[in-house]
């Protein structure tokens, strides 16, 4: 099976992208393209990453025209600001989405495969495990969505508002990752889905809120308009996340705990970049696990 790897990345975020594009062309398998999915303005930075397995795309490529990015005025233009006719600003994360959920329409590939830029592979992986007689696995933790997780609830009104389907659903799976697939066919077929529940082109619905979590309304699609067909369910995770800065001290002993706690049926670690921890020893370490 043919595999794009997209990762939509920023320049504050370069480094870890670069010791993540290692770890991939020294771990994964297969028949594999990597695509890196930067603003205009981070091409050049990140052309370097390039190869015979990796492309550089500009989301001016993947958006509609009238959505770009702008200096934001709030931070004296440290940070961008993405402005459309057709919505409030939207941030970073928001953009860096859209780019992920554009791509399905301009590759050639069975499966996307999303990998995001603090994830680290830590064991040879071929992507091609994911399928078995014709279906693709999917990521879900069943009902792993509590009363509280109120973000995550409204991830979910949004994506049943873009889909035709009801704002609440009991139980509440949780569909998030930082290492996850999507079929290229189900993904395509969502955004046309989307389109004909809205009436609207599917940029321009999916940003009537800021409430965009892409994992939870692609599990939603596949779950409830497809049924299911097509893919299998599995709550194994495949990538070990430092999520947050309370879960272990960070120090290096945090780090080696963290990594302690891998699992046998996971590849890849990440450490979101908020979460203290030096790049360097998070490579030391990453690299250091045996195969």
């Amino acid at each position: 099976m043919k595999t794009a790897v997209m990762t939509a990345s920023w320049s504050a975020d370069l480094e870890r992208c670069s010791l993540m594009c290692e770890s991939l062309d020294r771990l994964l398998l297969g028949d594999w393209h990597h695509y890196l999915l930067v603003e205009p303005r981070d091409v050049a930075a990140f052309r370097y990453l390039e190869g015979s397995r990796r492309t550089v795309i500009s989301e001016t490529d993947l958006f509609p025209g009238w959505l770009r990015a702008f200096p934001d005025p709030t931070n004296l233009g440290r940070r961008r600001v993405w402005l459309s006719p057709f919505s409030v600003p939207l941030r970073g994360w928001h953009a860096q989405q859209i780019r992920r959920l554009a791509l399905a329409q301009h590759i050639d590939a069975d499966m996307l495969l999303s990998i995001d830029s603090d994830v680290v592979m830590v064991r040879p992986y071929d992507p091609s495990a994911m399928w078995a007689d014709g279906k693709m696995r999917m990521f879900r933790i069943d009902g792993g969505i509590s009363q509280n997780m109120t973000e995550h609830h409204q991830w979910l009104a949004h994506a049943g508002k873009l889909l035709g389907l009801p704002a609440a659903v009991s139980p509440a799976h949780d569909y998030i990752n930082t290492f996850i697939g999507w079929r290229v066919d189900a993904a395509r077929a969502m955004l046309d889905h989307i389109e004909k529940i809205t009436g609207r082109n599917w940029v321009r619905a999916l940003i009537s809120s800021r409430a965009i979590s892409e994992c939870t309304i692609y599990g939603r699609f596949a779950d409830e308009v497809l049924k299911g067909e097509g893919h299998t369910r599995s709550d194994q995770a495949l990538c070990h996340m430092l999520w947050f800065r309370e879960a272990y001290p960070q120090t290096l002993k945090g780090l080696e705990t963290f990594m302690t706690d891998l699992q046998p049926g996971q590849v890849a670690i990440g450490v979101q970049s908020f979460v203290g921890h030096e790049i360097s020893q998070i490579r030391r370490l990453a690299f250091s696990v045996t195969p």
